[in-house]
């Protein structure tokens, strides 16, 4: 096989896995630091245990989360060398500040929240999980603007055939930049909130501390909703946004092979076929495309084949059409997710204030269920900006197929390829069975615990399991 398809496939998987465990941080941390602050103004135990309760999972995920990560950047100089050295001047200070500030301000702060129960004041300790959770969002910052460069290069020059920072400020001002990360971290948001609310309704549907896990179900309805929204809201923009800095990935999203009547017709659904360059079949809404990218009912979008020559004339010989149904469908598995996780998002807000969630078990089996719903709209909406970049590795810039190693073999990358997929298995393996462990274990209300725990989130927690 080839060794830049083995590359690919090996950077698309070990992405994707890393990323079911980033998003779901940054949302859990927010909504901890929620949990805890609610502890700290209403004083009320069960908001205690709910924060220690999730802030046992986020642990869990947060560690499996760098272990993935770090097997992730061993690519750029395994199978990526080529990338790295032509990239490296300008995603080297992004990078370096996330791993230097924003990172190590989550583990430093982690450590004080985790072990500071007993020792610190409760304002301090309050203060150390806002920290976590701001610390996750600055590194999610700081990746993006490494990220945002290779969809809209800004702020160098090539010297000696690398591309070199000539403007630090112009990387981070880039408008790639800002409307790809409020997209990212509201839908981080929403993963942990989707995860929280479907834990808490799956307590209350096995009448396990109903009245707490109605509390928490409560908050994360509603961090749910907002999020859901702003992040439909601000995914619009982006698509916008696509629009003047590429266009190519706009139109392989709607497969749109000629340009569009004035006014453009939304596709829906089509049967595409890119060896002919036509769709067979299409289901449309008249008007809606130029609605969507123009806030009005008339404006042509250019079709793949126009920008075709456009990019031939541009860039030279080659194809610059993506693979069209691969961004055609992820774009509307993500876009159905989202639809699907505002309206569950509404339902289970009325239901709570109704006081009528342990009454619907089959609105608790989708809640369960919609757990999966964010982690699959996170995960085709990455294909979907990905995929759709190609062939370029850097927009413009630099291809794919000149990213790649050159003395990798296939044999090389496809032994790491298999690797890294074993030990990613195991890694989800072992968090899944952490994760059932401590929700199965709450699921009594009785806890075992030794005397003189040194767990210290065991450690407050003995007499009331002594009491039960």
């Amino acid at each position: 096989m080839d060794p830049l398809v083995l590359a690919r496939i090996q950077f698309a998987s070990t992405t994707i896995f890393h990323y079911i465990f980033v998003p779901l941080s940054i949302g859990l941390a927010l909504i901890i630091a929620i949990l805890q602050t609610m502890y700290y103004v209403k004083g009320q135990e069960d908001y205690k245990r709910l924060t220690k309760f999730f802030g046992k999972l986020f642990l869990i995920n947060f560690a499996v989360g760098v272990v993935t990560g770090i097997l992730q950047e061993f690519q750029f100089g395994m199978n990526w060398s080529s990338y790295s050295r032509f990239v490296g001047d300008v995603f080297g200070p992004s990078l370096a500040v996330e791993g230097l500030l924003a990172f190590f301000m989550e583990s430093t702060f982690i450590g004080l929240w985790v072990f500071g129960w007993d020792r610190l004041s409760k304002r301090v300790h309050l203060l150390s999980i806002w920290l976590v959770s701001i610390g996750t969002m600055l590194s999610a910052f700081w990746i993006l603007t490494a990220s945002s460069f290779m969809h809209h290069p800004v702020g160098y020059e090539l010297v000696d055939g690398r591309a070199q920072m000539t403007d630090f400020f112009a990387i981070l001002k880039n408008p790639h930049l800002w409307v790809q990360f409020p997209h990212t971290l509201f839908a981080a948001f929403s993963t942990g909130a989707f995860f929280v609310a479907g834990v808490s309704i799956w307590k209350i549907a096995r009448k396990h501390e109903a009245p707490m896990f109605k509390n928490s179900f409560h908050v994360a309805i509603i961090i749910a909703i907002i999020s859901t929204f702003i992040t439909t809201v601000v995914g619009h923009e982006q698509m916008q946004h696509l629009f003047k800095s590429q266009p190519m990935k706009l139109a392989a999203a709607e497969a749109l092979w000629d340009t569009s009547p004035d006014p453009a017709p939304l596709t829906l659904i089509a049967k595409i076929d890119p060896e002919e360059g036509v769709n067979s079949s299409e289901i449309q809404l008249p008007k809606m495309l130029s609605f969507l990218t123009f806030n009005k009912f008339s404006g042509q979008i250019e079709g793949m084949n126009q920008i075709q020559k456009e990019y031939e004339a541009k860039y030279g010989p080659g194809n610059y059409i993506p693979p069209v149904r691969t961004v055609f469908w992820s774009f509307r598995v993500m876009v159905f997710s989202g639809m699907a996780m505002l309206l569950l998002g509404i339902v289970g807000w009325i239901l709570s204030r109704k006081d009528q969630l342990a009454e619907k078990g089959w609105f608790s089996k989708l809640m369960v269920g919609a757990i999966s719903l964010p982690f699959i709209a996170n995960s085709v909406g990455w294909i979907m900006t990905e995929i759709g970049r190609q062939p370029w590795v850097v927009f413009g810039v630099m291809k794919t197929e000149d990213a790649v190693s050159p003395h990798v073999t296939a044999k090389e990358v496809l032994f790491s390829l298999i690797s890294f997929s074993t030990l990613y298995a195991v890694l989800a393996g072992v968090c899944v069975y952490l994760f059932i462990r401590v929700i199965r274990n709450e699921e009594t209300g009785v806890k075992v615990v030794e005397p003189y725990s040194t767990d210290p989130f065991d450690r407050e927690e003995d007499a009331y399991a002594v009491s039960q």
